[in-house]
């Protein structure tokens, strides 16, 4: 008997109610079936991913790790509503297919959420499978506990950041791992919320696209800075995408006629290879277009010619600086655009040559010769490296995470500082310079003598004084130029002094000078905690630590040795010590956000508002609702990006200006989200009412006789909107001006963008972020 028959006889005598509850039923089961289907399907296509690195047990290791992840997620969904197991599987699908993990990997990425969201302890892991499995899924699980969310020096995401790199010691893995984690959260980030989308893709941006990067990780990297741009400004990202698709085949074309004449040549010397056009990705564009101030159709660098080289190992250099010669003898290069990396590769071990060349249509050309194994090496990064043991690639990523592991080792570092000290150098490009002895040292650019100074020890950094650059005197703060040779002067009398950290750029110099910096402030805080007790004891006090932290909060300091500091350097006055124990929560970070709550008496001191001096003038302000509730708060608008109705914002929590609304765009935004997404909240606009708002235009165009009057007639005459101020520099021909304009929102705005863009002369008009 069929399926259907046995369904119609089965349902033949029941009621309407009885039919309806039983079809459901057999929906469910079908679903669950279809399910399962699915999941077996996905966990088979894994392994047909890993047979390239297995090993005797490999297969019996990834099946007992995936039964333990299924058991264990069974009854979990993720906000998409599918099974959780399909996150750990698609997260080993890319460990290992996109990264090139092998089976050890592979079970950590199927268990890398077990001990964090599950009953399954660290403890069951090792026993069943080991202890690097287990160190691996330490350093994958978030930290847990109460952390104080209103303290500016705690972050949960640097804290758990931070707790990752930690692994580097033991297993770089972690970090790979952890990578494909948040790649797979990003390409699912659809179902998510609004403002979890802000926040995820923010710190997407500030901390793992970067480290992608450092890793050599190229297509992760690419493909995490995309979709961040997808989820931070989806219009732009919509418009870029749009764009790229209608000029693929007018750019396939340029590239055929560009690429023929070289590869005739090629043949002809007898080289093995592959050529292809590599179009840029849409984050790397915005940037470009956000640099150079102009639209997508203005941005002429929109791909590179990639030719990629069979060669053998002996063979490489030879093969590479043929071809370059090749190319050349068809194009005109740009001799200050060529980019040696074969000679010094990049630290994160990026071999290739880089040349731009000049078309026959009058185009630059940005032309990449590698041969396959720096192609692997270029895509795949860190895995890649175990591939090609003999790469000289290996032994500068070791280097790099030597620095990382000199970095963590500080005694007390705070996260928020370990985080920015890192992120310094992954994305920075690098100087080669030399030690008196003609050593090789990488710094990025920007180095100073300083910095040179500490990558060649700590301590020489700590005494250093000066620097002979190429035999001749310079001061600590010199930048270096690749080529430079320097000999370090110290002295023993020398210590690290605050200004330092204006000039230095590496991450590890930074980090010794503010721990220096902090041993000396301890040292200092001491003083100023015996001058308090000696306070204490006149006003017959018995102190604890509920009393300190009321004391910190009341003399707004950030902790208790920040106050000590202080007083020791007679900075705060304790005269009025006997009124700060007795109304603690007068001044201080809580005592403001108690203006908040409704009811509450300090409500009534509300802050001057910058809306309510233009209201003055122009009426009532548009309203905010703030928060996951969306209540209305009081709030002040960033200057650092003005926004206005109209623009998609957010507020942000500060430590004593309560809270201040920022646009999504703010050139502050992915910092702000990406390491203080614990104080980010829910804002949106309600109304949009008579309220005029400040925005600032540039606009850049050719200098006409009449220009300025046509575009001042447009602003006030036909638009009829108010102007703060106006500018304008003429340069030979062509001018940039500066208008400050009062608005009521967006459309308002984009309308006066539309109609000065018609004005002859004007070539550019663009919102400026800050006034």
């Amino acid at each position: 008997m069929s399926v259907v028959s046995l369904y119609k006889s089965k349902i033949a005598n029941f009621t309407v109610p009885e039919k309806a509850s039983f079809r459901q039923k057999m929906e469910t089961t079908i679903d669950l079936e279809a399910e399962k289907k699915e999941i077996l399907k996905a966990y088979r296509h894994l392994l047909r991913n890993t047979k390239r690195y297995q090993a005797k047990g490999d297969l019996q290791l990834i099946r007992k790790a995936f039964d333990l992840a299924l058991e264990a997620h069974k009854d979990m969904r993720r906000k998409s509503g599918e099974p959780y197991i399909y996150h750990p599987l698609a997260v080993a699908e890319i460990v290992t297919a996109e990264i090139g993990l092998g089976a050890k990997s592979i079970v950590c990425a199927l268990l890398h959420d077990v001990v964090e969201d599950t009953h399954i302890t660290l403890e069951d892991i090792r026993s069943m499978f080991g202890d690097k499995v287990a160190t691996i899924i330490d350093g994958l699980t978030k930290i847990s506990g109460v952390f104080d969310h209103t303290s500016a020096t705690t972050s949960i995401q640097a804290e758990n950041f931070r707790k990752m790199l930690l692994t580097l010691s033991s297993d770089v893995r972690v970090i790979l791992i952890k990578l494909a984690d948040r790649l797979h959260n990003m390409r699912t980030l659809d179902s998510m919320a609004r403002d979890k989308q802000l926040k995820i893709a923010s710190e997407t941006l500030y901390l793992y696209a970067p480290l992608a990067h450092r890793l050599g990780l190229y297509a992760i990297k690419t493909e995490m800075e995309d979709l961040s741009l997808k989820y931070t400004e989806p219009e732009v990202y919509e418009s870029i995408s749009n764009k790229l698709v209608e000029t693929q085949r007018q750019r396939q074309r340029f590239i055929n006629k560009f690429s023929f004449p070289i590869m005739n040549s090629l043949n002809e010397a007898g080289l093995d290879f592959d050529i292809k056009g590599r179009t840029k990705s849409i984050y790397s564009i915005y940037k470009k277009m956000k640099k150079q101030e102009v639209p997508f159709e203005e941005v002429y660098d929109l791909f590179a010619i990639r030719i990629i080289l069979n060669s053998t190992s002996e063979n490489e250099k030879s093969d590479c600086w043929r071809t370059y010669s090749i190319v050349s003898d068809h194009y005109v290069p740009n001799t200050e655009r060529m980019r040696d990396w074969i000679s010094t590769p990049k630290s994160n071990g990026y071999e290739s040559l880089h040349t731009t060349v000049m078309s026959g249509t009058g185009q630059w050309v940005e032309v990449q010769i590698r041969t396959k194994r720096m192609d692997d090496i270029a895509e795949k990064g860190l895995a890649a490296h175990w591939k090609y043991k003999e790469s000289s690639g290996e032994n500068v990523l070791e280097e790099w995470i030597a620095k990382i592991r000199e970095v963590l080792e500080n005694p007390d570092p705070n996260a928020l500082d370990f985080i920015d000290d890192f992120k310094l150098n992954l994305f920075a490009e690098e100087i080669f310079v030399f030690t008196p002895k003609g050593e090789l040292k990488t710094l990025p650019v920007g180095a100073t003598s300083l910095d040179f100074a500490f990558e060649v020890h700590s301590e020489v950094g700590m005494k250093c004084i000066g620097a002979k650059i190429n035999n001749k005197l310079m001061p600590l703060s010199y930048k270096l130029k690749s080529g430079d040779q320097i000999e370090v002067l110290t002295s023993s009398k020398q210590y690290p002094k605050e200004d330092w950290l204006n000039f230095v750029v590496t991450g590890k110099a930074k980090s010794k000078i503010k721990q220096a910096l902090k041993d000396e402030k301890r040292q200092l805080a001491e003083e100023g905690k015996e001058i308090l007790e000696r306070k204490f004891r006149n006003l017959k006090v018995k102190p604890d630590n509920n009393t300190i932290n009321r004391l910190v909060k009341y003399y707004k300091m950030m902790s208790p040795l920040d106050f000590y500091y202080r007083i020791a350097n007679k900075n705060i006055d304790l005269h009025d010590l006997k009124e700060a124990l007795e109304d603690p929560d007068k001044k201080g970070f809580f005592g403001y956000l108690k203006r908040f709550i409704p009811g509450s008496k300090e409500k009534e001191e509300k802050p001057q508002q910058i809306e309510n001096l233009v209201a003055d003038l122009n009426g009532k302000p548009a309203q905010l609702l703030i928060g996951d509730n969306l209540e209305k708060l009081d709030y002040t608008l960033s200057k650092c990006c003005n926004p206005i109705p109209g623009d998609d914002v957010f507020g942000f929590i500060t430590i004593n200006e309560g809270i201040k609304i920022h646009r999504v765009s703010c050139p502050n935004a992915i910092q702000l989200m990406g390491k203080h997404a614990y104080r980010v909240i829910k804002a949106k606009w309600t109304s949009k009412e008579s309220i005029a708002f400040l925005a600032g235009l540039k606009i850049t165009g050719i200098d006409e006789v009449g220009i300025v009057n046509n575009i001042t007639k447009i602003i006030s005459s036909e638009l009829h909107v108010n102007m703060r101020s106006i500018s304008f520099e003429e340069h030979d021909g062509t001018f940039d001006g500066t208008i400050m304009v009062y608005v009521h929102d967006t459309q308002h705005l984009n309308s006066l963008v539309n109609n000065l863009k018609k004005v002859n002369g004007v070539h550019t008009v663009t919102r400026m972020d800050s006034n």
